[in-house]
């Protein structure tokens, strides 16, 4: 996929209904998502448990765009390979997770994927400049992770900071927890480029009603325009 700083939208399936995932990802991709987030926690990391390896390559054969997995795990290294099987485009790590973030953003990318880099909300952003050589995407925690639907938590100075170091290299700002029409032009004027979004985007509607996923995601794109 080539780079683009144009703002792009990426629904978050964990507020999807996770009886019928595979319509779900093809509703929203029709109503214009742009990137498909799937938010991988391990129950010890975070305080939460949601997807492996398994579900991830399930997802993947209706995923048309582009799969962002976000990996909220520690250790991170011994799964890489795993997730890359299961199809992942771009495959994000904390740099909480480990000792070696270094070392995990050099596997994540010779196994064939795009690398990215998440801090947590309280962790400063000088914890990942001296990995943006070798990063793809810097993921700007506004919640604390774990669960989905909370409130979004300021961190512009954060982005701002981040987005000068990054310059003119193909390094995308992608922001996680609470984006809503409101919340979003602060961000993107900042700096960010990917949006994910879960209850934001799927309030309202169905696979059977998928009308309101286009009618959200509008909605925030209209906010930034």
């Amino acid at each position: 996929m080539a780079f683009s700083r144009n703002v792009k939208i990426a629904p978050s399936i964990l507020s999807a209904d996770f009886a019928d995932f595979g319509r779900e990802i093809q509703a929203v991709e029709r109503e214009g998502a742009d990137w498909i987030h799937v938010d991988v926690m391990d129950g010890h990391f975070v305080p939460n448990l949601t997807f492996g390896p398994p579900a991830v390559k399930a997802f993947r054969k209706h995923v048309k765009t582009f799969m962002d997995v976000h990996l909220m795990i520690s250790p991170v290294d011994s799964y890489i390979d795993a997730y890359a099987d299961a199809g992942a485009d771009m495959l994000t790590a904390h740099v909480e997770a480990g000792p070696h973030p270094h070392r995990t953003l050099q596997a994540i990318k010779a196994a064939g994927m795009q690398a990215g880099i998440a801090l947590n909300p309280g962790t400063p952003a000088e914890a990942v400049r001296d990995l943006l050589p070798l990063a793809d995407m810097v993921l700007v925690m506004t919640v604390n992770p774990g669960f989905g639907g909370q409130k979004f938590i300021d961190m512009t100075q954060k982005v701002r900071t981040i987005r000068d170091w990054i310059g003119d290299r193909e390094i995308h700002i992608q922001i996680d927890g609470g984006v809503t029409p409101e919340t979003a032009p602060l961000v993107v004027e900042a700096g960010a480029d990917v949006l994910v979004a879960g209850s934001a985007v799927f309030k309202g509607g169905s696979v059977d009603a998928p009308q309101a996923y286009g009618d959200n995601m509008r909605a925030i794109r209209a906010s930034v325009a």
